[in-house]
């Protein structure tokens, strides 16, 4: 073999290197993205628990709703299997609920609370396509850059048409005209 054809593999081996390296630290900071974003979702969903919690503690539902919004509320914290169901579950049950008899307070804590999880799943599976797309590149999957970190799952709920006007203003608002 010549001194340059040894060369030129050197250089191409390096460059292969360097393109693996560059693949494996965005893959990287794509999984670090992943769990932030799956925690601010956790956060977002407690959230919206507490605030029911606080709504059933304040007396400002109707009394057929609390047992189903206490249950709904008090299960949040379940595996992370079930926590799609459960939380489909209460949000279908702060769906239902007529927001005309809260109070206003409450009502815009509700409100903002869910507004906040939607933006934070959006944000979470946002961040889940973008990573298992470049999973399945083939540089990523022949070289198995992604080591054993499993692969990180959509976590899909229904998301409430929200009007995200507070009852209390449209109340004000029909009061006035």
């Amino acid at each position: 073999m010549t001194p340059l054809l040894i060369t030129l593999g050197v250089v191409v081996v390096l460059v292969v290197l360097r393109a693996a390296v560059r693949v494996a630290n965005r893959l990287d900071r794509l999984h670090v993205r992943t769990d932030a974003a799956w925690l601010a979702l956790d956060s977002a969903l407690v959230r919206r628990a507490v605030v029911v919690r606080t709504l059933i503690a304040a007396g400002g539902l109707p009394e057929v709703a609390e047992p189903g919004l206490a249950t709904a509320a008090g299960r949040t914290t379940a595996s992370a299997s079930d926590r799609e169901a459960v939380e489909n579950e209460l949000g279908r049950m702060l769906g239902a609920l007529d927001r005309s008899t809260l109070d206003a307070a409450l009502d815009v804590e509700l409100a903002d609370a869910e507004a906040c999880v939607m933006l934070a799943r959006r944000v979470y599976n946002d961040a889940v396509r973008d990573t298992r797309a470049l999973r399945t590149r083939r540089v990523v999957r022949w070289l198995r850059l992604a080591g054993t970190a499993p692969w990180p799952r959509y976590f899909e709920i229904v998301d409430p048409p929200v009007d995200f006007t507070p009852t209390w203003q449209s109340r004000s608002a029909r009061t006035r005209g």
